[in-house]
């Protein structure tokens, strides 16, 4: 009998522990003046899966399973992030106030000087495209990004449809792509494959318009393009999407990623398919353009990012893709399109004041035609990078960073080009160096050196930079100088191809190296949630590398032109708000300048306008995004040849000017689930004849998309 109270005793011990144990913690989240931010999400660093999201008073409640010390975050669209360590049973009460983030100047950027500076203090001018300007485009491919963010950019079709880059009057072979800082092998028509370059899993991308041959060598006379990855956040995440569209566009994908221990992986896979475009759908018109049908494509981009923090102060970090494409040129050839990427890079945190990075890369691009009736693959092309590369930073008096480096690289090229399918290599050796001087909070100059050396075309070359900031009040001035340089290709040099069984191309050993002189000033005001950018440019381009009629030949043959000019202005305005309005507006003005007597065949559109108006909002279990974002491009007047056999009479031609707009709107509806809808070319554009400059669109369409983030499914709120 004695016994039953104390096992009664000893049962209510145990369910008592628990509650005894927990314990809960609440507050509010408020803004500078006290005005509960409705939606506000405030997270437990330690404990991943558990949170709350802010109701219509801006109040939270979390319980804790133990007395134990944790972090709290409180974040919210518009404003910094705000920690709190809270101990268990101390307090019961926390309340956040957050300050409003005035635009992304905080945001830290590499690109421009090749060490981690805040864009608030780099010398050179930066645009940065955000993970969530990203999203709000619902871009597939960077084309479709970089179009609808930035005017000067202009994406179009050469001959058999292969795609063309314009950026402020510098083709796809005078800007540099990379993808977390490294080159992608191949190209067509002087353009990298942009199809590599999809939007699944990207941080941010960078871009640095004019001369950065200091930094990066022959390609980056016009400017680079820096697409950086995102790592992983959590402890892990699992994302599916997909997209339908006109045309039956589809586009499917998923991401595995964890963050555990000294590990941080991302993994992703995404397939896009659409069918041939008939641009002479819903016309009577017999002829429609240069060309009246978009063949239609395929491609799977499989990528994978491993990162291993050995130590406090090293980190070792694995990158390995595949990609494929598939393009139905005929009903009985299919061009196809193949990369096999990797790498490996070291960072090593020596001391307090040095760091040092060494890196190898490799890229391999291969193009085949696929024989329909026999089945047959015969590849045609290949192209095969092997990059070695070392970049040390020193820094002086904590303020002061110089940095040195160099790269090799060997750059192997078999091609349908060439004599019977032949093959060159060329090595590419090169060492550069950089001072960043910061000897006032206001004033920052930062001063540059670059030695390239070419084996196949005897070529060497020096390349320097110099740019300052200052700082008055809310006010940022930079001016800059860089000299440029572009060394011609092993296509360039060694051509001898039948082009389109029309006339003869002919490659040049004597051509010399393109270079350049880059000049540009900018003013740049912040306020509160506003900033304000003006910048104004000039190139002078010598020796730019081009094909001219050779009447002997009876073909054309890769030669360098006169000197050229290139300048122009642009001007940005952006305003972001608490209440979730964002709104951006540019506008770029481009002038080029040829000696009298050569033929303007450059299509650079003289203005170009961008404009995006967004509004962002979250409750407590739903969230809404609503885009309208618009280009305008102006028309544009340029020489064209008139006879397909002499290549000697040229004729003006204008193109006229478009514009385009799209609506998306997001719903974020449910624990990481998000619905979003598009509407593109709302206003129903239609050329009136379809040539290589003008969009490939038959009128208004229409897509619906579907994410799913599932560690948000399992988050407690």
């Amino acid at each position: 009998m004695k016994m039953k109270p104390i096992i009664l005793f000893f049962f209510g011990l145990l369910f008592a522990l628990p509650t005894q144990a927990q314990y809960k913690i609440s507050g509010t989240v408020s803004d500078a003046a006290d005005r509960p931010l409705v939606g506000a999400t405030v997270t437990v660093k330690e404990l991943p899966t558990l949170g709350s999201v802010a109701d219509m008073e801006g109040r939270y409640e979390i319980t804790f399973p133990d007395n134990g010390i944790y972090t709290l975050c409180a974040s919210f669209v518009g404003y910094d992030s705000v920690d709190e360590k809270v101990i268990g049973g101390q307090s019961d009460e926390l309340n956040f106030r957050l300050t409003e983030r005035s635009t992304m100047i905080d945001q830290v950027v590499v690109t421009a000087t090749r060490t981690p500076k805040l864009l608030k203090d780099v010398p050179i001018v930066t645009r940065v495209i955000s993970e969530a300007d990203i999203k709000q485009v619902d871009a597939t491919h960077i084309g479709d990004l970089l179009q609808s963010e930035l005017p000067g950019i202009e994406f179009s079709y050469s001959m058999n449809q292969q795609v063309s880059l314009n950026m402020s009057g510098f083709g796809g072979n005078s800007v540099l792509f990379l993808v977390d800082g490294e080159r992608l092998a191949g190209e067509t028509l002087d353009n990298v494959d942009y199809s590599r370059l999809n939007m699944d899993n990207v941080g941010r991308i960078e871009i640095v318009k004019g001369a950065v041959s200091s930094l990066y060598g022959s390609n980056a006379i016009g400017g680079v393009v820096n697409i950086i990855s995102r790592e992983s956040q959590e402890p892990w995440s699992v994302n599916l999407n997909g997209r339908y569209g006109a045309h039956n566009e589809q586009r499917y994908g998923g991401s595995v990623g964890f963050d555990q221990g000294r590990f941080n992986s991302m993994s992703s896979v995404q397939y896009t398919s659409v069918d041939a475009i008939d641009l002479s759908k819903g016309t009577d018109n017999a002829e429609v353009g240069d060309y009246s049908t978009i063949y239609g494509h395929s491609s799977l981009n499989i990528k994978e990012r491993l990162v291993f923090t050995a130590s406090d102060g090293l980190k070792l970090t694995a990158r390995a893709g595949y990609f494929f494409r598939e393009r139905d040129a005929s009903e009985s050839i299919k061009d196809r399109y193949r990369s096999f990427s990797g790498g490996l890079k070291g960072n090593w945190a020596m001391t307090q004041f040095d760091d040092l990075e060494l890196s190898y890369a490799f890229d391999q691009y291969d193009k085949s035609d696929y024989l329909v009736p026999t089945s047959r693959d015969v590849r045609d092309y290949s192209n095969v990078q092997h990059t070695l590369r070392t970049l040390y930073n020193h820094t002086f008096s904590r303020k002061h960073i110089l940095t040195v480096g160099g790269d090799y690289l060997r750059d192997y090229l078999m091609s349908y080009q060439f004599t019977d399918n032949g093959s060159h290599t060329q090595h590419t050796a090169d060492a550069f160096a950089q001072f960043d001087w910061n000897p006032h909070r206001r004033f920052n100059l930062i001063s540059g050196v670059r030695f390239d050396y070419f084996s196949e075309a005897g070529l060497s070359h020096l390349s320097p930079k110099l740019g300052v900031m200052y700082k008055i009040e809310n006010c940022s001035l930079r001016a800059s100088y860089a000299g440029g340089f572009r060394a011609p290709t092993l296509k360039e040099m060694y051509m001898n191809f039948y082009m389109g069984n029309i006339f003869m191309i002919y490659g040049n050993p004597e051509l010399k190296a393109e270079t350049s002189h880059n000049f540009s000033l900018s003013a740049e005001y912040m306020a509160g949630q506003h900033n304000f950018t003006v910048t104004g440019f000039y190139n002078l381009v010598d020796n730019r590398i081009t094909t001219a009629w050779n009447q002997e030949l009876a073909g054309q043959v890769y030669t360098n032109m006169s000197p050229l000019q290139v300048a122009g202005a642009e001007a940005n305005a952006s305003g972001r708000y608490a209440c979730g309005i964002l709104w951006r507006v540019s506008y770029a003005y481009t002038r080029e300048m040829i000696e009298r007597g050569e033929p303007l065949l450059s299509s650079t559109r003289p203005h170009a306008a961008t404009a995006r108006l967004a509004y962002d909002k979250q409750w407590k279990d739903y969230g809404l995004n609503v885009s309208l974002s618009g280009r305008w491009l102006s028309a544009v007047a340029c020489d064209v040849y008139t006879e397909l056999t002499s290549y000697e009479q040229t004729v003006r031609q204008t193109y006229p000017g478009y514009t385009i707009w799209k609506l998306s709107l997001t719903q974020r509806l449910w624990r990481g689930l998000d619905l979003t809808l598009a509407v593109d070319n709302l206003f129903n554009y239609r050329p009136d004849y379809y040539y290589s400059n003008s969009p490939t669109t038959i009128g208004t369409t229409c897509s619906v998309g579907l994410s799913l983030n599932l560690e948000q499914f399992f988050k407690s709120k």
